[in-house]
């Protein structure tokens, strides 16, 4: 299987894909407008204290409270010192383990979104390319993508000889097969990393930014380009120098696998990647076989439908509905990587009579999951025959990256039919025969509504209402929002005169 990573960057954004034989399995988006702060290192200032909801606000200068859990506080540490000695936290309780106006060293776990804000953790984490120091913990780790426990158990016992002390330290995955000599200047290079935050911290008030989160062409590097990827490709000769030199210092040895786009036009369009950019943002994906899956995400949760679409299937019905859900499954492993969907989702797969073929799909979704870097749970089939999991929320998702909400529906993909605005150009007109004087009125409205009014006003009981002495003029305005009404009133109907496309009813 043949890897790329595919990067275009300019002044405005960064973007990165990873391919698989050429097919888009993900997509990185980092904008200068939208600064990341997942992982960044602050010293805040507690600035109120929730009991009812174990929390506390946290103020670390960005204009919005951050959340901190009473979960995701680590206590009895040098960062949380009390006038009145070390607290009793055998409870567990939030107002137990920090006070208003305490100032305290904490991580960007979760950036803010919506009307939420960032969530925190005192658990502090110093990412490497090998390994992952945690400098309040005391504790070893090893990547779960690492499954042999004869090589689990032999990297917990390399890293126990060069692990600080009173520090935990978790393997990567590209820390496989190597030994406590390539890893120890890493973990060298991140303790004193850690020391110098600390030191920084003892200088400055809260709140103060200590430490900033790497951007995504550093961690690009870092994380995904190993000796599995077989080539990188840069499209800015100055990113493609700046590639190399992270390279030679994180990775020497593959740096020879980086190259500079030197074509005339668009990289990603070289590559036929922008169709299928726009295409994560439709709620129809179809499969090959002709069915097709519907995404939809709400706040609480994503909902994804499976559907036969064009398939007809070659023998019995249970043979063809298994063909789809687990064509969709690893398609739906796919579109949850790219689109970074995350939080509780549920699928509803085409219904199935046998429980071997339910096994069968869900074996295939956990499969094709395995290769998703984010921590994701399938927790099995509902009563009602719906597949639930979960997956990690990290930051934004692509479609809040590059979408915003619609003016026109306000979010909620819909807007009144032409029936329902024409029904309420009528009662709003039944409002100005009661509360004004005007004989002529002015109602401007959206095409399809005209389409409607007119329709409606030739049957046996006219839509529009009518009064003695009373006339009414409808306009078609194409640029108004089809939820829209204006209606005027006019003394005289020859003040409407300089208008075009009036028409009397």
């Amino acid at each position: 299987m043949k890897k790329e990573i595919i990067v275009d960057i300019n002044h405005f954004q960064t973007r990165a894909a990873l391919l698989q034989d050429g097919k888009l399995m993900e997509i990185y988006v980092e904008r200068s407008d939208k600064e990341r702060i997942t992982g960044n290192i602050y010293k805040g200032r507690v600035d109120n204290v929730l009991p009812g909801m174990q929390a506390a606000f946290v103020d670390i200068g960005l204009g919005k409270n951050a959340f901190l859990y009473a979960g995701d506080i680590l206590v009895d540490k040098m960062d949380f010192e009390f006038d009145d000695g070390s607290p009793d936290v055998s409870l567990g309780n939030i107002k137990d383990m920090v006070k208003t106006g305490q100032e305290i060293i904490v991580q960007v776990v979760k950036e803010a979104l919506g009307t939420k804000g960032a969530r925190l953790t005192t658990h502090i984490t110093l990412p490497g390319r090998l390994v992952v120091l945690m400098p309040t913990v005391d504790h070893i780790g090893v990547s779960r993508r690492i499954e042999d426990e004869s090589e689990r158990h032999r990297l917990k016992t390399e890293v126990e000889k060069i692990k600080p002390k009173k520090m935990g330290v978790i393997l990567r995955t590209m820390a496989q097969g190597k030994t406590a000599a390539d890893m120890g200047p890493e973990i060298r290079l991140l303790t004193r990393h850690w020391e110098k935050i600390q030191s920084k911290a003892k200088t400055v008030s809260a709140p103060r930014l200590l430490h900033a989160e790497r951007d995504l062409l550093f961690r690009i590097v870092r994380d995904m380009f190993n000796e599995n990827v077989d080539r990188m490709v840069v499209s800015d000769r100055e990113h493609y120098e700046r590639v190399c030199e992270i390279a030679d210092i994180v990775s020497p040895h593959i740096s020879k696998k980086i190259e500079l786009f030197q074509q005339q036009c668009d990289i990603f369009e070289y590559y036929g990647l922008e169709p299928q950019m726009e295409a994560l943002l439709e709620r129809k994906v179809w499969l090959k076989s002709g069915g097709y899956i519907i995404i939809d995400q709400t706040e609480a949760m994503t909902v994804i439908d499976v559907n036969t679409g064009k398939f007809v299937g070659h023998s019995n019905l249970e043979d063809t509905i298994l063909r789809i859900n687990l064509e969709a499954a690893q398609e739906i492993a796919r579109q949850l990587r790219l689109r970074d969907i995350s939080g509780i989702i549920i699928i509803d797969f085409i219904d199935m009579d046998l429980i071997v073929n339910r096994e069968k799909v869900l074996d295939t979704l956990r499969e094709a999951l395995r290769e998703d870097r984010t921590k994701s749970n399938v927790l099995g089939i509902t009563g009602l025959g719906l597949v639930e999991m979960t997956r990690k929320k990290m930051r934004h998702n692509l479609s809040s990256m590059m979408e915003s909400t619609c003016s026109c529906c306000r979010g909620s993909g819909r807007t009144r039919s032409p029936l329902t605005m024409a029904l309420k150009v009528r009662k709003e007109v039944q409002k100005n025969f009661e509360h004004t004087d005007f004989p002529n009125f002015l109602i401007e409205v959206h095409p399809e509504v005209v389409k409607e009014l007119d329709k409606r006003q030739g049957e046996d009981n006219p839509i529009l209402p009518a009064a003695a002495g009373r006339r009414l003029f409808v306009r078609a305005c194409p640029d108004m929002h089809i939820e829209q009404v204006n209606i005027r009133g006019f003394h005289k109907a020859d003040e409407m005169d300089s208008l075009t496309d009036v028409k009397a009813y």
